[in-house]
């Protein structure tokens, strides 16, 4: 069992809940390759983040690694995830978030680029929508964010920040990449996850079918 800098029996909870959940979605075929990104909040100043280039369909502890919410290791010299600047700006942001989830499925980076130009896909009236935590209703309209993709995360982090400023929102898509996620806990965060996922799988049927 991997032991971590402090705490290590509660450290190595979270990890071993966070993995199992990451290898599920790996079965799942949602992380080609060693793409997508995880991590789940330790306390009020640091997560559990993949480090960089694992491979997410078998991941263990070890594939994991301590940060602070600035994104520095913590008593580990391991590189995380490249893009973990957009986990660590929405623990800063919201003391409430648990865990981040990015995955990479088909139906995720297809309709990031079906969509982009428009910079949002829109559900609307889906019974699904309840799955989200606040919304109670089926009814109106659902929008959720597609941002250009870069490898300039700043740039990228500030784009979210000011969506999330105009609107509050559970994920968004990044156009050729895939959808990052979260929620209140890693049970939500999944809830979150799964439903977007239904939703996008539903508007390309739609679209296909209108054809």
């Amino acid at each position: 069992m991997t032991t971590f800098p402090h705490n290590s029996e509660p450290l190595n909870a979270l990890a071993g809940a966070l993995c199992q959940q990451v290898r599920e979605l790996g079965a799942a075929g949602w992380t080609p390759a060693t793409s997508s990104n995880f991590s789940i909040r330790v306390d009020e100043k640091h997560a559990l983040i993949t480090i960089s280039g694992r491979d997410k369909r078998s991941l263990v502890a070890d594939d994991l690694m301590l940060i602070d919410l600035d994104g520095q290791p913590v008593g580990n010299s391991q590189r995380p995830s490249a893009e973990t600047l957009l986990h660590t700006q929405l623990y800063r942001r919201f003391a409430d978030v648990a865990c981040v989830l990015h995955t990479h499925s088909l139906s995720q980076t297809v309709a990031s680029r079906l969509f982009a130009g428009q910079g949002h896909i829109e559900f609307r009236d889906y019974e699904l929508q309840k799955a989200f935590y606040g919304n109670s209703t089926h009814e109106g309209a659902m929008r959720v964010p597609v941002f250009a993709n870069t490898q300039h995360m700043p740039t990228l982090a500030e784009q979210v920040d000011s969506a999330l400023d105009t609107a509050p929102m559970w994920g968004y898509l990044i156009e050729g990449h895939g959808l990052y996620a979260w929620g209140r806990s890693l049970a939500e965060a999944r809830r979150h996850l799964e439903a977007f996922e239904f939703l996008l799988q539903c508007e390309l049927k739609l679209m296909e079918l209108a054809r």
